[in-house]
């Protein structure tokens, strides 16, 4: 019979759900080169604008001329530098954990740890919308694994309540990344407390943006280590460089070097990465009026939103999301703003669930007000251009469909 991978491509296509690359030509910013054409882009994770920052990139400079490029072997091999050492301390000292320990990527970090701590006695409970690595490592922990509603306690609560596990791992994204909302953390903190469980997030999407000096959920919720034992974090969002990190206990990371295959069997970040990141830690804890530019973008978009009767999901995070409906609908409204010079990215199934396809829009603080009212006159031409009359309907559903989650009254 063999493999009919061209049917499976078709189908894809069909069903408007086909992705497809698109070529940067220039560094990560406001403005871009795409494909030799010049865009304003507003699809980034580039929260902070520092991916692209001139001290950031000057460190890297730096460090290639101590360390080299490549990381060279794994961390337990003699891949463990001292730029990677002192960037797991600076990470430690900036989560108020004891200690931190690098990754090669958010989802190798996920894997790893939810592999090493669990096993077919054990249980993980997961937000049914979090991100697919997370999702991913509990199906392979060979745990009990449990989707929970959406940011719905009680339902969690009652799943909690029928288990017997020898361990239990409450698991969520701490700003989930395609809804752009923030989850229950405190709530979820004191029921893992009263069920003798752990609670596990993954705040990629909250570091640099929430918290006094851009401590995520954590920081801006006041958890200690011990009300959020394992926290993950990436950085190549709103810190500009790449890789991720998890910080808690001692014994937990201990516990990883010894058990996380994803850590042990992984060549280490190259550490000019690992020295630039400490430079790009420095400047988001230090230049607060990032995160409070980035705020007055947020509203400002939200307000002109509001005014043009779109019905963007409830986010108040970088991550603002256009509810749109239909697949092809989305991919439609994604390339009639391409046409007009803006890049936004139309998410579909599988990423979000069937029906509830939106154009995902994120902001950093690169970008300036001028740049929101030229999104805002783009979108209006194009909503115009396409139609409004199934906004409300797919705005009802969806409001709806969260109420029965518990996520709205």
């Amino acid at each position: 019979m063999g493999f009919n991978l061209e049917q499976d491509l078709q189908a894809r296509y069909t069903a408007g759900l086909y992705r497809s690359r698109k070529t940067l030509d220039s560094p990560q910013g406001p403005e871009v080169v795409i494909d030799g054409q010049p865009f304003l882009a507003f699809c980034s994770n580039d929260y902070l604008g520092l991916a692209n920052h001139p001290e950031v990139i000057a460190s890297f400079r730096q460090a290639t001329d101590n360390y080299g490029l490549g990381g060279g072997a794994s961390h337990l091999v003699v891949g463990h530098s001292r730029a990677h050492h002192q960037l797991e301390e600076a990470l430690a000292e900036f989560t108020g954990r004891e200690r931190a320990l690098l990754f090669s990527s958010g989802y190798m970090a996920n894997l790893g740890v939810i592999s090493a701590l669990l096993g077919k006695q054990d249980a993980v409970f997961q937000d049914r919308l979090n991100h697919a690595s997370l999702l991913d490592a509990g199906q392979l922990s060979g745990a009990r694994f449990q989707r929970y509603l959406h940011n719905d306690v009680n339902n969690l609560e009652t799943r909690l309540q029928k288990t017997s596990a020898r361990r239990k791992l409450i698991v969520t994204d701490g700003v989930f990344s395609m809804d752009g909302d923030i989850a229950p953390v405190q709530a979820l903190s004191e029921l893992a407390e009263q069920h003798q469980a752990w609670l596990m997030v993954d705040d990629a999407h909250g570091f640099g943006f929430l918290g006094a000096t851009g401590g995520g959920v954590a920081q801006a919720c006041g958890l200690s280590q011990k009300q959020l034992p394992v926290l993950v974090g990436t950085l190549g969002k709103a810190f500009g460089t790449s890789g991720a990190f998890v910080a808690g206990s001692d014994a937990l990371i201990e516990t990883l070097i010894q058990f996380a295959r994803t850590y042990i069997y992984t060549t280490a970040m190259p550490p000019a990465v690992a020295l630039a990141t400490q430079t790009s830690l420095a400047l988001l804890q230090e230049q607060s009026w990032r995160r409070e530019h980035l705020q007055s973008l947020i509203q400002c978009f939200r307000k002109g939103c509001e005014q043009l009767g779109l019905p963007l999901m409830p986010s108040n995070t970088p991550i603002q999301p256009l509810l749109v409906g239909c697949e092809k609908r989305a991919v439609k409204m994604s390339q009639l703003l391409s046409e007009r010079g803006i890049m936004v990215t139309a998410i579909r199934p599988p990423t979000v669930p069937k029906g509830s396809s939106r154009l995902r829009i994120t902001f950093s603080a690169s970008h300036e007000l001028h740049h929101i009212n030229r999104l805002l006159d783009a979108l209006k031409m194009v909503v115009q251009s396409t139609g409004t009359e199934d906004f409300t309907d797919v705005s009802t559903g969806f409001k709806k469909s969260l109420s029965m989650t518990g996520v709205l009254p």
